[in-house]
């Protein structure tokens, strides 16, 4: 990429000559805790003066404290030490602490300049080759900060969890303006642009999301598994092909601007979550697929279809297009040759009884009425953006699942504002064969739906997506699951307004599928 124009999206206001000193609480974004090993897990916080300003503390190293204790009063630590919070990674603290018991409930918190932090609960993943009786997971996506408040993660924050998995779009990248005057995201450097696009951007908009009380009360809970969608970017982007070239307009960047875009996109996103791997700065590659077992019930397979996909095959200037699309894309991918692979060899070698993949858009085969035309509804549509537009690739992982005896292969899916609880089948119109897996797409947190699609879906799911078992667009809030060896049970925990800060949850639908039985059934 250019010097000028990678130097130009990497641009912070730092002002460390008159940064002030930690005078004041430096952990207003919280703590939390991620990505389970058996032994360890990864502790994050990050130390602020202002947290729209990654400037506005000294432009040098400061000295963190981590404890690790068995009980939330921290009499008895078990693990303790000191990380350096670094100005090149916005005062980040990612500590990968070694050495804990599996399966195993624990609590740690920071301390920095005399000033100490909320505590946090985490919890290691059990044994690898432990026979374990029960998993509970809780599955999160989609938070437009201006659309609405959390009442779902006040709901997370007090189930009885072992994990939270987060499938994309933590943060949006536009800067629409929100009818609550308390929810307005900050500005783009570059004045006039509806996007961000430098460093500081990206920064000060995820610490925009974390001074959400709400947020920082569900991180402090669980440990949480995250990979991002196309938010955290921008909108629909494509490997190095962002929106605007996606909509066929005149071009506004170059792959090599967009890469540096999408490397400042990166490091924000790494600096104010606690992922493992850790990301270089200025580089627009990040490896973020990943696997977790949980003991002999569970391998959950992380993927990442934004940046290594091929481009959404020609439609229209919106997600939707023409259904034959997406049959013909044979070169298509949303995942790249290697991440397939490690898919596949994760899949097959698998011991587990329980199957995942979670990732970011809905692999289910839908007809949609054609929104677009809404004179003349057929023939329906397809959403190119998800696996219809990649239905080659989707064909082929679904025999893949089915030639391997693949154990009880689960889907889990977020991106599209609504709930769909689908059986998976290589050919979706042949009812009469088994389904190779089921999928679980969750509503968002606070994203909106269009409330014009909810009743025309509901209507025609039945003709046009038979093997769509449970659909949604009315709620927000988030999926509990409940897996044992015998059945995996899913749940839609949904609130009853976004309007405002504090709204009931209540279990709206309750799935669930049967180990060796493929297939979803009313719970």
């Amino acid at each position: 990429m250019g010097t000028a124009a990678s130097a130009a999206l990497l641009t912070v206001d730092v002002r460390s000559a008159h940064a002030a000193p930690l005078k004041s609480d430096p952990f207003a974004l919280g703590v939390a805790s991620g990505d389970p090993l058996p032994d360890a897990v990864v502790l994050w916080t990050r130390l602020v003066n202002d947290p729209l300003n990654a400037g506005s503390l000294p432009g040098k190293p400061i000295e963190v404290q981590w404890q690790v204790a068995t009980d939330e009063r921290f009499t008895h630590v078990v693990r303790r030490g000191t990380a350096a919070a670094r100005p090149g990674l916005a005062h980040s603290v990612h500590v990968d602490v070694r050495g804990l018991r599996p399966g195993s409930q624990y609590f740690y918190r920071f301390r920095a300049a005399g000033h100490l932090s909320p505590a946090g609960r985490t919890r290691t993943a059990p044994a690898g080759s432990a026979r374990v009786d029960r998993l509970r997971i809780g599955v999160v996506n989609c938070q437009d900060f201006q659309n609405g408040y959390w009442p779902a993660y006040d709901g997370l924050a007090a189930e009885e969890l072992d994990v939270v998995l987060h499938l994309g779009d933590y943060i949006y990248e536009y800067d629409p303006k929100s009818v609550y005057p308390d929810r307005q995201h900050t500005l783009p450097q570059t004045a006039g642009l509806d996007q961000l696009r430098t460093l500081a951007d990206y920064r000060a908009r995820h610490a925009l999301y974390k001074t959400d009380p709400a947020l920082r009360a569900a991180h402090a809970a669980f440990p949480w598994i995250l990979t991002p969608d196309d938010h955290e970017v921008e909108n629909n982007y494509a490997g190095l092909i962002d929106e605007i070239d996606d909509l066929n307009t005149p071009k506004y960047q170059s792959p090599s601007v967009f890469a540096a875009q999408r490397a400042a996109a990166y490091q924000a996103y790494y600096e104010h979550l606690p992922l493992r791997r850790p990301v270089r700065p200025g580089s627009p590659d990040y490896r973020l697929y990943r696997r977790f077992d949980f003991g002999r019930l569970a391998r959950i397979n992380v993927l990442d279809t934004r940046q290594y996909r091929t481009d959404q095959p020609p439609g229209t200037a919106s997600d939707f297009g023409p259904i034959a699309s997406g049959l013909g894309n044979t070169a298509g991918t949303l995942t790249g040759a290697a991440q397939e692979q490690w898919l596949k060899g994760g899949l097959s070698g698998s011991s587990a009884r329980w199957n995942v993949i979670a990732q970011q858009v809905m692999m289910s085969q839908i007809r949609f009425p054609n929104f677009l035309d809404p004179a003349h509804p057929l023939p329906p549509i397809a959403n190119l953006d998800q696996w219809d537009g990649y239905d080659p690739a989707r064909t082929r992982l679904l025999r893949f699942l089915a030639s391997h005896r693949v154990a009880n292969p689960v889907v889990l899916a977020g991106d599209i504002h609504s709930s769909w609880f689908s059986d998976l089948r290589i050919d979706r119109d042949d009812l009469t064969s088994a389904p190779v897996a089921v999928e679980f797409t969750a509503t968002s947190v606070s994203s909106d739906f269009p409330a014009a699609f909810d009743a025309p879906l509901k209507t025609a799911n039945p003709t046009l997506n038979p093997h769509v078992r449970y659909f949604d667009g009315s709620r927000r809030g988030y999926l509990r699951f409940d897996v044992t060896p015998e059945r995996w049970l899913a749940e839609a925990r949904t609130v009853d307004s976004i309007a405002v800060r504090t709204s009931p949850v209540t279990t709206t639908a309750s799935w669930a599928t049967v180990a060796g039985r493929p297939g979803l059934v009313p719970a």
